[in-house]
């Protein structure tokens, strides 16, 4: 009897899993789903997703079930359905349709790692309230205004002293550069007067941020979180010591003053959780894309003929001055033609953003499939970056690519800034930083 009771238990529970199993594998739908696996229960095909990728070809993920199911296809990552999409018509059709049919979305780990009320979260007026706060720093007046001058200064300045230097890490020292300009224009952080490193906090971030989500001691992602908690413990800080400072001189505010204005107005939808969560990311953002980026950038202009191209560019801007040694005019960087081109490349090919999530507020009809409302979907600009049907020999830097072709907003085969409403909001300020400081490395005598 015993015996009957524990085989009919086992029984059970296999019966159990196998329909689990089933249903985790087969979701319902009032249509037709994409191709594609949806891997293990609960699991899904996160491990593989997250798997390391050495190559600068679209990640092996991808492109195995794109020969595999097509452009568009559906899985699991970290217990959530979605479908991949890319398709260029159809990702440029998503990014049309914010809030609409789509809206922003990312994984829980995304709002662990970046916090619950963060920018990329945020939809609506909220999310147009913070887009003309942040514009305040990095719109065109400004970059054109103050922050042009103030990015050749610290381009020149770097310049000096690394070549005093042995050796520099191109990489880490472009960072560097990057990140405490950007910090003082964000917070009027200093890093020769701070007793705290903040940037090194902004590393063991940066670190884990694309790991397997296992909150353990010793992780990579444990290490991404620690790395943010000491980050906004020192925001905080700076953030409170600023509230209950005098209000400073408009030739000495920042972004925090911006902020802490918003913060004491009566009945103000800004939060103490909002600005310090947009503080972090638009620290973050600047700090690894566009240094990265630049580094690529450097690497791949060096090679011939490009170097000579780009040399020709930057040093005609130079000859037609009045004063040689006069500082770069926003007429001078509007003619870097081929500057702009190298930059256009250089972001295409660094895919530093591999997907961007949404989510279908409707079921979505699209090809033949739809797309049940609650679906998370992923637009993968690697997957089109990189398709030679729309780039020819992708991997190769071939800057002349460019020729006549209008990137300012992104298009369907160019998202390496996003697209739509949600279009970066810092991607001028991102470009200019690269060619001022692309134009220094090249004119430097």
């Amino acid at each position: 009897m015993f015996c009957a009771a524990i085989l009919f238990t086992v029984a059970l529970l296999i019966i159990c899993v196998a329909l689990y199993t089933h249903k985790w594998r087969h979701p319902k739908s009032s249509g037709r789903l994409p191709p594609g696996s949806m891997g293990l229960p609960l699991l899904g095909e996160s491990l593989h997703f997250f798997s390391p990728n050495s190559s600068s070809d679209t990640p092996p993920f991808i492109k195995e079930r794109i020969k595999r199911y097509g452009q568009l296809f559906k899985t699991s990552l970290v217990v959530r359905p979605v479908v991949v999409s890319t398709d260029p018509e159809f990702n440029h059709y998503i990014f049309q349709q914010e809030g609409k049919l789509f809206q922003s979305w990312y994984p829980d780990t995304f709002t662990e790692i970046f916090g619950q009320e963060n920018v990329g979260s945020l939809h609506g007026f909220m999310f147009k309230y913070l887009k003309s706060l942040v514009l305040r720093l990095f719109g065109p007046e400004n970059l054109k205004e103050k922050l042009l001058r103030e990015m050749e200064e610290k381009a020149w300045g770097c310049l000096a002293s690394w070549s005093n230097q042995p050796s520099v890490d191109l990489k880490e020292a472009i960072a560097t550069m990057i990140f405490d300009l950007t910090a003082k224009k964000l917070i009027s952080y200093d890093p020769n007067e701070s007793s705290e490193n903040l940037r090194l906090n902004f590393v063991a971030f940066m670190q884990g941020l694309l790991s397997f989500p296992v909150n353990i001691p010793g992780t990579a992602y444990n290490k991404c979180l620690q790395g943010r908690k000491k980050a906004m413990k020192m925001l905080k800080r700076m953030l409170d010591e600023r509230r209950a400072s005098a209000p400073r001189k408009n030739g000495e505010s920042d972004f925090f003053d911006h902020v802490v204005e918003e913060l004491m107005k009566e009945r103000s939808i800004m939060t103490e959780a909002i600005a310090l969560n947009l503080i972090f990311a638009l620290l973050f953002a600047n700090f690894e894309t566009t240094s990265l980026a630049l580094t690529m950038a450097i690497k791949d202009s060096h090679r011939p003929p490009s170097r000579a191209s780009r040399i020709d560019e930057h040093e005609a801007i130079v000859r037609n001055r009045e004063n040689p040694n006069s500082g770069m005019t926003w007429k001078e960087y509007k003619s870097m033609t081929y500057t702009n081109q190298v930059i256009n490349e250089t972001v295409r090919l660094a895919n530093i953003v591999p997907g961007i999530f949404r989510k279908a507020l409707t079921d979505i009809h699209v090809k033949g499939y739809t797309i049940p409302a609650g679906w998370s979907v992923m637009v993968c600009p690697p997957a089109v970056h990189l398709n030679p049907e729309i780039y020819e020999d992708p991997l190769a830097f071939k800057p002349r690519r460019w020729d006549g072709i209008d990137t300012n907003g992104g298009s369907q085969n160019f998202m390496a800034f996003g697209g739509g409403m949600r279009f970066c909001v810092g991607a001028d300020f991102a470009k200019l930083q690269m060619a001022v400081f692309l134009h220094c490395l090249l004119t430097k005598s």
